[in-house]
């Protein structure tokens, strides 16, 4: 069984830095698979917000957090990371990380002054 875990959430001001973090058990080959994270604010849909690819890499952004946020992993830790820059009031939300329809506890993120 697939688990994640993800942690590192808070209350931040404006233009502040969070990292997120996540860690992933019951996945063999982690190296191999993409990984992404999500948020979602209550009462609204999820929104995808980047993926981290597996294999040769790579990555890709939302729009709304591309310029802002940095996605990495560590493979020889099984763990999924989210570099969170110039933090907004709209990127308050319960962020998760994902492996394909696997979505592990959130971690909660809220922006304000």
């Amino acid at each position: 069984e697939v688990q994640l875990q993800a942690s590192g959430g808070g209350l931040v001001q404006p233009g502040g830095s969070l990292r997120l973090s996540c860690v992933v058990s019951g996945l063999e080959e982690f190296s191999e698979y993409g990984m992404s994270w999500v948020r979602q604010v209550p009462g609204k849909e999820i929104e995808w917000v980047s993926t981290a690819y597996g294999g040769s890499g790579g990555a890709a952004y939302a729009d709304s957090v591309t310029g802002r946020f940095t996605i990495s992993r560590d493979n020889a830790k099984n763990a999924l990371y989210l570099q969170m820059n110039d933090l907004k009031s709209e990127d308050t939300a319960v962020y998760y990380c994902t492996y394909g329809p696997v979505r592990g506890q959130g971690t909660l993120v809220t922006v304000s002054s």
